[in-house]
């Protein structure tokens, strides 16, 4: 049975629990508390076989301007609606992000990542082909669809596909990527399960999804495509390591 965690009252958490609530009205495995009123929600989600009603009303938070802390393939992330800008505000101040970074986006096909970008070249097919789904994230030009804001006026985006079902059922189902940072407080820990976001920011955001432990406890690997001319640099190495890009963009 989910549970919930918390006894401090935040104002924010009891707005966001009245405008998405609705689920309530129909899962009998989710218990009402006084304390569940004070705290984030957490709704289990099967990580295989994501069940549609609950994949719809996690959609209908992330349209009502949410932050929902959900599993990926590498760590539990924050997502938002990546065009409502309040939303995406509410990450930097949570996470006291500096301004200058751009948050990253979890995408469902290679389709939407060429409707996010420009000026690709076929290093993002090579990349995508090898790697994806799975724990590569990729920067590229961003295209006009994306607001400056998610790009840090930067004018790039990072984008890749979770080797996950539930963020990318979500994505699927919302129709537009959604945001992907850690959810963690800044210097803490990443989480690799639902009851460690819970304890850091349970209290601070309406909605956790509880899809078990993540697959991996290391980083995505970050590889930047955005420099032009066929140059490429790899910004982090994490669960794919460095020689694995080469040999895939040096064919």
């Amino acid at each position: 049975m989910p549970g919930v965690a918390g006894n401090r009252l935040r104002p924010l958490n009891l707005r966001r629990r009245e405008r998405c609530d609705s689920f309530r009205l129909y899962d009998p495995f989710i218990a009402v508390t006084e304390v569940d009123l004070l705290s984030a929600e957490i709704l289990r989600v099967h990580p295989d076989e994501p069940q549609p009603d609950r994949i719809d009303y996690i959609v209908s938070c992330l349209r009502k301007g949410d932050l929902i802390a959900m599993p990926t393939d590498t760590f539990y992330g924050l997502a938002v609606d990546p065009v409502n800008l309040h939303a995406v505000e509410q990450i930097y101040q949570l996470k006291s992000r500096q301004k200058h970074k751009p948050l990253s986006l979890l995408i469902s096909s290679l389709g939407q990542a060429y409707s996010l970008a420009r000026d690709v070249d076929n290093m993002l097919d090579k990349l995508a082909d090898k790697f994806w789904p799975g724990p590569l994230t990729i920067i590229v030009r961003a295209g006009s669809k994306l607001p400056l804001r998610v790009t840090a006026h930067t004018g790039n985006v990072a984008i890749r596909i979770p080797d996950a079902a539930i963020p990318r059922a979500v994505v699927e189902r919302f129709g537009l990527p959604i945001t992907a940072t850690a959810a963690n407080l800044q210097g803490a820990s990443e989480c690799t399960h639902a009851a460690c976001v819970r304890d850091q920011i349970g209290d601070r955001i309406p909605l956790i999804i509880d899809g078990g432990p993540t697959g991996r406890s290391l980083p995505t690997t970050i590889v930047d495509l955005s420099l032009g001319h066929g140059r490429w640099e790899v910004l982090r190495e994490g669960a794919i390591p460095t020689h694995e890009i080469v040999m895939v963009l040096q064919r």
